[in-house]
């Protein structure tokens, strides 16, 4: 059942309506194929996979019935091939939060998990750990042997913990993107708020909401306060305009550019029409104190 009404606005869609992909048995060729794209599209996070990149090895396998799914994903995640695209290049945080996401399909749900995982690969060893999360119950009682993995995070279901849900979309960024092409890059996305154990609040992958989401400086750099007019005869009170996807005077266009504006009330209306001309979204208006 979807946890929200909201599925399309906030780009849930494509998992909340599809059914768990099941490879049952007396299954056709065609159906084979499908569900060794649908590993390929899950465990790689949705990143492009050129042909000299597919395990001919363990598709052979699986179509000749001598693998299961269950050891597929765990054998793919074991590959040289997940190691290059996830292990190498991140901090080991960031390589629990993608695992958690590619083999569980959800988002770790406090600062305990990440730290129990994160004990096992130091002293066991990366495969060791990618064990775990296969050999799992929770693996067992949600995929089996013949489900491939999907994003649970988005749905509700007994023993999910709804801080799963708005940190999930910490890790799922849209489904035209991949875990290799998002804006953050290769940094950790929870570490912060499970050292906290806060939650952030939900922000709409992109493609969804007509634009990007407002996202604060990295540095935490916008101010909090602002003092003086910003010209005379203004109001004293003023406000702090928080906008998403302006684009850049420059070529190519660029619309990530995320802004803000403190301006008095009186030039509140002509700013935001100035951002309307800039193909600005407007994502908060606040008094700035």
């Amino acid at each position: 059942m979807a946890i929200t009404t909201a599925a399309s606005r906030l780009g849930t869609s494509a998992f909340s309506e599809a059914q768990p992909l099941e490879l049952r048995s007396n299954w056709t060729p065609e159906e084979g194929k499908i569900v060794i794209q649908a590993i390929y599209r899950q465990v790689l996070g949705n990143d492009y996979l050129m042909a000299a990149e597919r395990q001919i090895g363990l598709e052979s396998l699986l179509t000749n019935g001598q693998m299961t799914v269950r050891e597929f994903v765990r054998a793919l995640a074991k590959s040289e091939l997940y190691k290059t695209k996830f292990l190498y290049p991140h901090f080991q945080t960031r390589v629990i939060e993608l695992n958690f996401k590619h083999l569980l399909g959800r988002a770790p749900y406090d600062e305990s998990e990440v730290i129990e995982h994160l004990d096992r690969y130091q002293n066991e060893g990366f495969e060791a750990d990618i064990d775990s999360y296969i050999d799992s119950a929770e693996y067992d009682s949600n995929f089996g042997d013949a489900i491939v993995p999907y994003y649970r995070g988005f749905s509700t279901q007994t023993g999910q913990k709804t801080a799963g849900f708005p940190r999930m979309f910490q890790l799922y960024r849209g489904y035209a993107t991949s875990d290799r092409s998002q804006i953050a890059g290769s940094t950790s996305r929870l570490a912060a708020e499970l050292g906290k154990n806060s939650v952030s609040a939900v922000i709409g992958p992109s493609g969804v909401n007509e634009g990007w989401a407002y996202r604060p400086s990295k540095q935490g750099t916008m101010p909090s306060r602002v003092f003086g007019r910003s010209s005379i005869d203004s109001s004293d009170r003023l406000y702090r305009i928080e906008v998403s996807a302006v684009s850049l005077p420059r070529y190519p266009r660029v619309r990530r550019s995320n802004q803000e504006f403190v301006v008095p009330y009186e030039q509140l209306s002509s700013t935001l029409q100035q951002i309307n001309k800039m193909g600005g979204k407007v994502a908060s208006i606040n008094i700035a104190q």
